[in-house]
């Protein structure tokens, strides 16, 4: 198993894609932090692993809140003695054109993915600099590549992940701390399902429209990326073992965009 030994965190891990994520690291090993705003869901799914054989714990964590991700990460290294990996996954979603985005929701989705990425980055670098040794796997997505209507506030924050990823890439370089980030098309979470109603509604077509047209018409073969599809890049990128593979992107689209 490619994490015996290791600990990792995961943000927005009570569902979604960082539920199968942190049950994906346990499989391969890994002592696993489910941290997530919901503690009672995050506390399930750390039973889930446990009672699956694996070694767990439910962290509550508003990732825009420095001191509760301070006392998050703290808690996980005197429970586990370390951090080995950090995948910052905690994401949301609003859909409305430019001209009538509401600003707190542009506020609150910007916080979310980028002060999120920054504090749990900042609060795990002086443990993982400390035992110099980390890998941080930032979940970035297609938008962090092109940009699509009404989603300002998110192309925004997922085109800010690229840049934080590779400044952390450099100067995590000399304490042997990696940063990449892995970049998903779209992938039918409840995140995901709840835009097709919206974009149908502001786009004026049919929410088989927006599966078809918007969701999936980019890619070769029509098909949305699956979970598992992200988590063997996550894991690929968290489990490398050599320096030459930092401040890289990884795009998982089925071929929606192409580098």
């Amino acid at each position: 198993m490619r994490f015996n030994g290791k600990s990792a965190i995961v943000t927005g891990a009570a569902s979604g894609i960082g539920r199968h994520l942190a049950l994906a690291f346990a499989r391969e090993g890994a002592a696993v932090a489910v941290a997530d705003l919901n503690p009672v869901a995050a506390d399930a799914v750390a039973a889930e692993i446990e009672a699956a054989g694996g070694q767990a714990l439910g962290v509550a964590m508003d990732v825009t809140d420095e001191r509760a991700v301070d006392a998050g990460v703290a808690a996980v290294v005197e429970a586990f003695g370390g951090v080995d990996v950090l995948v910052s996954n905690a994401g949301i979603q609003s859909v409305h054109p430019v001209e009538s985005f509401p600003f707190p929701e542009w506020k609150k989705i910007l916080a979310v993915h980028l002060d999120g990425a920054f504090l749990t980055t900042k609060a795990c670098l002086k443990y993982m600099y400390a035992a110099a040794s980390g890998s941080i796997v930032y979940m970035g997505s297609v938008h962090s590549k092109e940009a699509s209507p009404l989603k300002a506030a998110y192309v925004t924050a997922k085109h800010g992940i690229l840049g934080l990823a590779r400044v952390v890439a450099k100067e995590g370089a000399p304490h042997n701390v990696r940063a990449n980030v892995v970049c998903p098309g779209f992938v039918r979470t409840p995140l995901v399902e709840r835009q097709i109603p919206q974009q149908a509604k502001e786009l004026g077509i049919s929410e088989a429209d927006v599966v078809k047209n918007v969701m999936l018409r980019g890619t070769v073969d029509g098909q949305f990326t699956t979970q598992e599809e992200v988590a063997e890049a996550v894991l690929y990128f968290a489990g490398a073992t050599t320096g030459a593979l930092t401040g890289q992107s990884l795009v998982v689209s089925h071929g929606w965009f192409m580098e």
